[in-house]
């Protein structure tokens, strides 16, 4: 039997739950009397089920307020080790003694007066059927638990996968920025200052996104605009943007970061390999209960030896897992190759209906 749960923080005894197991001891009160009536067909109906429902009621009441008072920790369940037997035996024995005082005083009778025989039947069904139901309810105790802590150790590894997968990603992205500010320094030292500011006041502004695990979405795409002017540097007019974020969807919660992975792979390998440069459009839009972001570029297209399927590259493995890491399977993800050039990445997860969290502080 599970003991009372208390709502958090409150201390209030959950009626409901314990309501619910009220009715299955009862439940189980009526089968016995129904059996017990089976085997004493010489006596009404009205013996045996006065008899079960009196002791019945008093086993569950001394096992749940033993249970509550015996495990007061936030901890809801059957009190552990010897204090549970110890508990089912001083549940059976307190309820045949005062359910069986209970009911011959409402016939107006002693069941005392009866033969050792038929008292010992008496005591044997009630153990048996004390012990069940207690069992029982033990097991569902147990049984909620284990869910719970399952649930709870796999809110957890996601979480820790999310910062893995976050640390993973931001050196990727800080080696490559590095290493071309090296080969500005020597190429065109104004324009490597100008990159170096860029850098300063993008790492400032994501200090505080690398700090949590989500943010909402008009973070995202001011991070997306601190990396695309951070590359126009290096890239002058061969690089072009556009960010189309519609205001409905500003404030939906998103993984910190999600979109640069993509945004930096459609620089690498769609547009920096095109002499003539490119266009790069990112665009956020609803589709019922979905939310579908699109990084589209006008680059040299998808490789011919390229995971079309499964993602390919770091940065797109990257996004997969921790999009998997957030929304289990509700999600897609797909590299689709334009007719006239350039390649679309299109991922597509359920639009959270909740407030997004507040940034950190950087």
């Amino acid at each position: 039997m599970r003991r009372i749960r208390r709502t958090e923080g409150t201390g209030r005894i959950d009626v409901a739950r314990l309501a619910n197991h009220y009715l299955k001891a009862l439940a189980l009160c009526l089968a016995v009397s129904a059996l017990m009536y089976l085997f004493t067909p010489d006596k009404p109906y009205q013996v045996p089920l006065v008899y079960s429902l009196c002791i019945g009621s008093l086993i569950w009441a001394i096992a749940e307020a033993g249970s509550y008072l015996l495990s007061p920790s936030t901890r809801p369940g059957w009190p552990p080790g010897i204090k549970g037997l110890v508990l089912v035996l001083v549940a059976v024995a307190g309820g045949y003694l005062f359910g069986t005082l209970a009911a011959d005083r409402w016939f107006g009778w002693s069941s005392w007066d009866r033969g050792l025989l038929e008292q010992r039947s008496s005591w044997l069904v009630s153990l048996l059927a004390g012990g069940a139901g207690c069992y029982y309810f033990y097991s569902r105790s147990r049984q909620s638990q284990l869910h719970g802590e399952v649930q709870q150790a796999q809110r957890l590894a996601a979480e820790a996968r999310l910062k893995l997968l976050q640390t993973q990603l931001e050196p990727h992205m800080l080696f490559n920025t590095l290493a071309n500010l090296r080969a500005l320094i020597a190429a065109d030292p104004s324009q490597a200052q100008q990159m170096l500011d860029h850098l300063i006041a993008y790492l400032r502004a994501t200090l505080g996104a690398s700090r949590i695990t989500e943010h909402p979405l008009s973070d995202e795409f001011d991070r997306l605009r601190d990396y695309l002017e951070l590359m126009s540097v290096r890239m002058g007019a061969r690089l072009c943007y556009d960010l189309d974020l519609p205001p409905a969807l500003s404030t939906h919660p998103v993984p910190t970061l999600l979109l640069q992975p993509l945004v930096e792979n459609a620089i690498r390998h769609g547009l920096e390999p095109k002499v003539q440069g490119g266009r790069i459009v990112v665009t956020a839009r609803g589709d019922g209960d979905w939310l579908e972001l699109e990084v589209a570029d006008s680059g040299v297209g998808l490789a011919q030896d390229v995971d079309v399927a499964h993602g390919g590259g770091f940065g797109t493995v990257q996004v997969r897992e921790r999009l998997q890491a957030a929304y289990g399977d509700r999600f897609t993800m797909k590299l689709i190759a334009n007719d006239e050039g350039g390649t679309r990445a299109l991922i597509r997860f359920p639009l959270q209906k909740t407030e997004a969290p507040q940034a950190a502080a950087v």
